[in-house]
Order: structure tokens, then sequence, then C-alpha cells
């Protein structure tokens, strides 16, 4: 698929020959490149509703999007890191977060710019629902203030809780997927400048990450 994960898409039985159609079951195993350790778990069988208007009928079901989140998540496809030298919409430093947090203001006087590292600490669940999927991820954004000599301080650690929904629809004889982030919490997991009400910082986090994190994940 690409250079961190591969698919076994081979047939799992005879291919079945009908008067109208043959029926192809394949298998739709997603794993980590270089490292096929067999299905996670087992498979729950489904139909294709019988219809026949159409030349051609694919499904996928729960379980290929349940191997493609495992196999991303093993070869660390979940962690992103955002700074200025590799975002044009990033441009954010200490002074802005010590603007908002008084303890960063105090812990660093000098303003820095800041860079944030994101990780999925739990492999993200993905539920398939009638014309979309939902997608949990659990994990953890590290926030650092870049020194002059290119070494990082870490200020805090947070735990963020997402749902977003994606809904799949067919425009110009393409498969389109459209993006909505339905919930995202923050709590306060570790801190180097004190403790803080992470409420302050629910505001401006949401908005890096929005315009960050979706647009990239919507452009792959």
């Amino acid at each position: 698929i690409d250079n961190l994960v591969e698919a076994d898409y081979s047939l799992n039985s005879l291919p079945a020959v009908f008067q109208q159609f043959i029926d192809l079951d394949l298998k739709g195993i997603v794993y980590p490149a270089g490292n096929y350790t067999g299905p996670l778990c087992v498979a729950a069988p489904f139909t294709i509703p019988d219809q026949s208007d159409s030349m051609l009928y694919l499904a996928f079901s729960e379980y290929f999007f349940q191997t493609s989140s495992f196999a991303y998540y093993t070869a660390g496809a979940f962690n992103i890191t955002i700074a200025e030298e590799t975002c044009s919409y990033f441009n954010i430093s200490t002074e802005i977060f010590g603007s908002i947090i008084p303890e960063v203001a105090k812990y660093s006087v000098t303003p820095y710019p800041v860079m944030l590292k994101l990780m999925a600490t739990e492999i993200p669940i993905i539920s398939l629902e009638h014309d979309s999927f939902t997608v949990e991820i659990q994990g953890s954004m590290e926030v650092f203030a870049v020194l002059p000599d290119s070494t990082t301080q870490s200020l805090f650690t947070m735990n963020i809780a997402a749902n977003t929904s994606i809904a799949l629809n067919i425009f110009d004889q393409k498969l389109m997927g459209s993006l909505c982030l339905n919930r995202l919490q923050f709590s306060l997991a570790h801190s180097n400048v004190g403790f803080f009400e992470i409420s302050l910082l629910e505001n401006i986090l949401s908005y890096i990450l929005q315009t960050e994190v979706i647009p990239s994940a919507n452009g792959k």
C-alpha cells in the first residue's frame, strides 16, 4: 500500500461461480511492511446485499479497517511532530502559551518557538456505520520549547481523547471522504511548569490540531 504497510488480499476459498455473477472472498488483512504475524482475530463473515443493477460490487469489512489501524499504529504512522519548520500554519511561541498559562511565563521568560509531539497511546478503534465510520483515538501530546541551540525543553504533556466521523461519498466517479471532529478532550498528564487548568489551553490546541492534523489525514 505504501512504505509502512502491506495487504494480503489472497483468496480465502475457491471463487463461487453462478449464472449471473462470480463471488470472490478475499482476505483483506493489512499488516506492517515486512512483519506479517497472522490475523489479529477472527473476521466476522458478512454478505453483500443481493443487487444486480451494477457490474461490480466491493465490500470492505470492519476487520479490514481494524487491521489497517493496527498496522499503521505499529508502524508509528500516528506519531506526528508539529513545528514551525515543517508546518506553514504553525507559528506559536512560549510567549503565546505564557499569555494563557502564567506558569509557562514564569518558567520561560525568554520567548522560544514551540514544538508539539503527538502520539497515539492505543490502537485507534474504527467502527463502521451507515455511509460512514467513526474513529476513536487515545493519545498524548508533549509541548516543547525549542532553545537557540536547537535542543528542546519539555514543558508539559497532555492526554488526548478524540472522536472523528468519516463520511464516504462518490463524486465525479471518485470515492471522497469528509472528516468531522466530533469530540476533542484534554487532560494534564505531566507538567514541568507546575499545575494549571487545562481548560485554559483547550481552545488554542483545538485550533492547532484541527488546522494541521485533519487536513493531513484528509489528504491521505
